[in-house]
């Protein structure tokens, strides 16, 4: 497998405060924003956009973590999957929700992401933001925040590593070769 570095640490945190700044231009205020990060990864990345927003508009946005692993429609019946709580600090009823996840594929896990949040409440609004959007829809689901496009073929994997999980922060391709 050939494993290519395609965006840096210093790439990655410049992504994450343009989508910060999308998110204050585009929200007209934050006061009702909820930010939910995916497991694992969309989790850190929704940490460090709430941190952002701090520093710049001085109102800490809630965060809260979502498991999808039972909501997914690509998981084998006799599957017995490994499934974590979810946390989500208050109540959506109301909010604007932005999902928050490391990688748009196929938009499977979006999709799930969304059945999985309205069991906690119906948002007035929901959004979603993407450190990475690799094209290769399978659902008609886009995001409305993406840190990077980073157009793949089938045969290759975007792989992020966050400082929080992996020690680093990068994002390489891994491409399999025969």
């Amino acid at each position: 497998m050939a494993v290519k570095e395609v965006v840096d640490a210093v790439t990655m945190k410049r992504a994450l405060t343009r989508i910060t700044y999308e998110i204050i231009e585009r929200n007209h205020g934050i006061e009702d924003l909820v930010l939910v990060g995916i497991k694992t990864r969309g989790i850190y990345i929704a940490q460090r956009i709430a941190e952002r927003l701090q520093q710049l508009e001085g109102i800490e946005v809630p965060v809260g973590e979502l498991d999808i692993t039972l909501y997914r429609d690509d998981a084998k019946k006799d599957d017995d999957p490994t499934v974590h709580a979810s946390d989500i600090p208050v109540n959506l009823e109301g909010k604007e929700v932005i999902v928050v996840d490391d990688v748009l594929f196929t938009g499977r896990t979006i999709r799930a992401a969304l059945d999985a949040i309205m069991d906690f409440g119906r948002p007035r609004k929901i959004s979603l933001a993407v450190l990475v959007d690799r094209g290769h829809r399978e659902l008609p689901i886009r995001a409305d925040y993406v840190g990077k496009n980073i157009p793949t073929s089938l045969a290759e994997q975007i792989i992020v590593e966050m400082e929080e999980v992996d020690g680093k922060d990068r994002i390489v391709i891994n491409k399999e070769t025969e």
